[in-house]
């Protein structure tokens, strides 16, 4: 593992467009609909997802670390939002960061598939 400052340790981190790549497998498998909407740097890019829910809203999630380990964040805020509120929240984003890549998932279920840990849910011992 990485060490970020003396006595932590980080998660290793993949290329983004391994890590994507890898996503988009996970969400078909599990019966979900997945598609990259925007490629960014291919080593070094950070990574947003936006999930759509039924009933036209979305959350956008983006990686973050707590305690040393990849913790995926609510971006667009606790609750799900409008899906042109998570599109406008996306934009800002990548007027700032031109090296992000954006993936889009759909499902019945507003399922996200992360297998990391994600704010606020829940995570088994």
């Amino acid at each position: 593992m990485e060490q970020a400052t003396p006595g932590i340790l980080m998660t290793p981190r993949l290329k983004a467009e391994i890590w994507v790549a890898a996503y988009l497998r996970t969400v078909r498998l599990h019966g979900g609909f997945a598609y990259l909407v925007r490629r960014g740097a291919e080593e070094a890019g950070s990574i947003l997802l936006k999930v759509e829910a039924p009933g036209g809203t979305a959350t956008v999630y983006s990686p973050g670390y707590m305690d040393g380990v990849r913790t995926w964040l609510r971006s667009s805020g606790p609750q799900p939002v409008p899906a042109t509120e998570a599109d406008s929240y996306i934009q800002r984003r990548l007027a700032t960061d031109p090296d992000l890549w954006v993936v889009e998932v759909e499902d019945r279920a507003g399922r996200h598939f992360l297998t990391e840990p994600v704010e606020g849910e829940e995570t088994d011992p």
